[in-house]
Formats: C-alpha cells, structure tokens, sequence
C-alpha cells in the first residue's frame, strides 16, 4: 500500500510509523487523564477517541490489511452509524449502549486473535507465547462478548433482572474455567489440533452466558465495570497477538481502570467481587427485610404546593437523584427547580451515590446534560456530613443509596452498604412512583420516619408541578 510513496519516504515510514503510534498513545493517555474531571471530561473523551483513531488508521495502513479505498469506506460507514447511535439514544440507555460496545470490544478481540490463528496458516510456526496469547485472548474476549449482551438484555428487560442459577452452577463455572485454561495450555501444545481451537471458543461463549446470569440487576453497575475491564484486557491480549505497542497500552489502560472502578464500587456496596459474581444478589427474592407490604406502616404524602412552600423557606436543600430521575428524564426540570431556588437565596447541592443509576457516572452525565454546574455536585463522602446542617433533601428516584437498612439490621442483604445519610436532616422528601423496593428488593424504613414526606407520581411531572407552585411563593 505504500508503494505510491516516494523511495526516501518509504526508507524512514517504519520508524514515522513507531513515532505515530507514539503520538497515538501519548494523545490517548491524557485524554483519559482529562477523564478524571467533569470540567474536562468531554474533551478528554474526544482526546482519547482522537488517539484511537489514529491508531487504527495508522495500523491498517501498516499491516496493509485492506485497501485505503476500503478503509476510507469503513472509516465513513462506522462514523454514520456511530453518529446515529450517539445522537438517539437516550440516558437512560446508556447502561444498555456501553453494555454493547463491552461486547463489542470483546468480540472484536476474540476475531483478531481467531484471525491471525488462521492467517499463519501452519498454526505450528506460531510461538508457544503467540498462542498463549491467542488462546487467552479468544477465552477473556468471547467471555465479555456473550457475557455483556446477556447484561443487556437484563438491563433492557428482555431477560430476567432476577439472578438465574441451578444447583451447583458456581462449581459447573469453576470446573469450565479451569477446563478452558487447561485447553489453552493444550493448544500451546498441539496447535495443530483444532478441536480443541474452537472448544475453547465454544466453552469461553458459554462461560460469558453461564457466570451474568447468575447476578441479579442491583450488581448491574458493577458487571458493566468489570466487563468493561474484560474488554480491555482481551484487547491488551489481541495487541501482543499482533504485536501492536498501541493497543496493548490502551488496552492495558482500560483493563486496569475498569478493575480500580470495580474495586471502587464493591466497596461502595460494602460487597466482595465473589459475593457479587457468585452470590446471586439482586433479585426479588433477595427480600432481607421484605417487600413494602406491611399496612401497619404510614407514610405521610405531601403535595407539589406544600414541598414549594418548604424548600422556599429553606436555607440549604440538597438533592440526591437515582435512577428513576434517569428514567422520567427529568433532569431539566430538576435543574428549572433549583435555579427556582437558588432565585430565592436558597443553598443546592447535589450528593451523588458512587453506584446510583445503573452505570458509574451515570448520574453525573446526566446532570451534566441539563447544565448542572459541575462544583454543585458532590461525592457520598463529601456531601455526609452536610446533611445534618441541611433543611431539605429531596430524593428523587433513589432508593436502596438512601435505605438506613444498610445500617441498623445486620440481617440485612445490603448491611455495612455506605448510603446517603439522608436521614439527618430536618427534613426529607421521596419522590417515588410507588412503595415498591428498588433494585435491591428491600423494604426502605425512611419512607416511613416522621421527618419524611412522599411525593408519589412521574419525577418528572413532580418537577414540573412543583415549578408551577415555585411561580405562586
């Protein structure tokens, strides 16, 4: 493909080649360094695409994988449907979208390793590292391919949100496991032998089926992190396959800081990563204190007039929003009503859960959307101690983050989980369609503490009603 440059040029293009995949991996890395704040985190993000972009051009122009024509029309044909999806998907599929693109990357790892298994032809002349690498690859990227779509499926709702097992399953998973290892030894072995190739395809397909379903759709959040890492460390092993400096750092960036948010969010929920992969938590039948059914216990309602009246005459209100904002799309009314407050000399803050949504960092994007200054956010462990200073919380679309269950019954499935400790304020204001439990089908004892009031309906018809009542105070 090179053949229409100039003898002088084609002399020096593999060390320009080496300096662009330098340059590459340089504008990757400090996108994802720009990640780290919500000021600069969207021009990190298209610092670290602008990278990886590069990065992919460059390597089809040196590997002379296809021609540039082909490549022009990929680059064309991807970036439409990218666009596309990018621009229609709403928020509160965005758990579903990243779930898809986890799949994708591992899919996408798995297919490059397959590829450069069949285009030795002799799989004997590889090195016995290449197809440890090779198998290691197909086994961690096939595992998140499979394995992510069945967690968007349970996200989208077409499979059970409930944890799915069967007696001795997390035994069955084992004795899968250490059997694909022990095949990929064998491949290194007896790489001519290609049974045992696509068995373990075949086992590393089912496994990614086999070890998602078992977790239920509270733990959500954290197999997307830990899947996400998936991709990242299949991609890392599809980078030594082919030997590409490039994706074996991005790939090795991505992989590590998927585990690091991963550890963040076990600890958030105060669970160990076996007892989310193996505990088959999150479902309805995970009742610890039981659903919402007890007729013995009041709530007491209150109205759109009656929480404009009281947050007017507040001096501090925080909100902590959850997954049901999200949901009703009410993040720009939500921000209507805070600048409402704000008018009136009132003090907002957000206080934001590390696992609240269905994605971390979900509720900050999602703020973010509606303009929401970025220092009104806080973390869970920034945000604590105000609460006993503050006038009114309103909790719209959360539930288990705030649920004092967490702290006061030890039976409980979700005890020693840090919350929002809400229930230090004055006041408190739910905004909830029902009783019902959330994700982690557990009665919230705060729904009925006299210092709470429920707002049933929409979030977002909540807002709105309460921004009419704004006007009139």
């Amino acid at each position: 493909m090179s053949d229409f440059l100039p003898p002088s040029v084609q002399a020096v293009l593999p060390n320009i080649i080496q300096l662009i995949y330098l340059l590459a991996t340089g504008v990757f890395i400090m996108g994802i360094k720009r990640l780290g704040s919500p000021a600069t985190a969207r021009s990190g993000n298209q610092m670290a695409a602008l990278g990886m972009f590069i990065g992919v051009v460059v390597t089809l122009f040196d590997q002379q994988i296809i021609s540039y024509e082909l490549i022009i029309a990929g680059i064309v044909v991807g970036s439409a449907i990218g666009t596309f999806a990018a621009k229609k998907v709403e928020m509160t599929a965005m758990p579903e979208m990243v779930a898809i693109f986890n799949g994708f990357g591992g899919g996408a790892s798995a297919l490059v390793a397959w590829g450069e298994f069949v285009r030795v032809g002799d799989p004997a002349m590889l090195a016995s590292q290449d197809l440890v690498t090779i198998g290691l690859s197909i086994l961690i990227g096939s595992i998140t391919f499979t394995g992510s779509f069945i967690a968007f499926g349970k996200l989208k709702g077409f499979i059970s949100g409930n944890p799915v097992t069967f007696p001795g399953q997390n035994f069955f998973n084992a004795l899968l496991t250490i059997g694909t290892l022990v095949l990929v030894g064998w491949l290194t072995y007896d790489p001519s032998n290609q049974l045992v190739f696509w068995l373990i395809f075949g086992i590393a397909l089912l496994l990614g089926i086999l070890t998602v379903m078992p977790i239920g759709g509270a733990d959500m959040p954290v197999v997307i992190s830990l899947l996400n890492s998936y991709s990242g460390i299949a991609a890392s092993m599809a980078g030594f396959v082919i030997n590409n400096n490039l994706l074996i750092i991005s790939g090795a960036l991505v992989g590590a800081a998927g585990l690091i948010l991963t550890n963040i969010m076990c600890k958030a929920m105060n669970r160990s990563l076996g007892n989310v992969l193996f505990g088959a938590f999150g479902g309805s039948d995970s009742s610890g204190s039981g659903p919402a059914t007890d007729t013995d216990k009041t709530v007491r309602e209150t109205t759109a007039d009656d929480v404009a009246i009281q947050c007017t005459y507040a001096n501090k209100v925080i909100i902590v929003p959850g997954y049901g904002l999200a949901v009703a799309q009410a993040q720009h009314v939500l921000k209507e009503v805070a600048d409402k407050l704000e008018q009136k000399g009132v003090e907002v803050k957000y206080g934001i859960h590390p696992v609240a949504g269905r994605m971390p960092g979900h509720m900050n994007v999602l703020l973010a959307e509606a303009d929401v200054p970025y220092d009104q956010l806080y973390d869970m462990e920034q945000i604590n101690p105000d609460f006993k200073s503050t006038d009114v919380v309103l909790i719209i679309g959360a539930n288990d983050v705030v649920n004092p269950t967490a702290k006061t019954e030890p039976g409980s499935p979700i005890y020693g989980m840090p919350i929002m400790n809400v229930a230090d304020a004055e006041r408190t204001i739910v905004f909830k369609r029902s009783l019902s439990p959330g994700f982690a089908g557990i009665d919230n004892p705060l729904f009925y503490k006299e210092s709470n009031q429920m707002f049933f309906g929409d979030a977002k018809d909540s807002l709105q009603a309460i921004t009419q009542s704004l006007n009139e105070v």
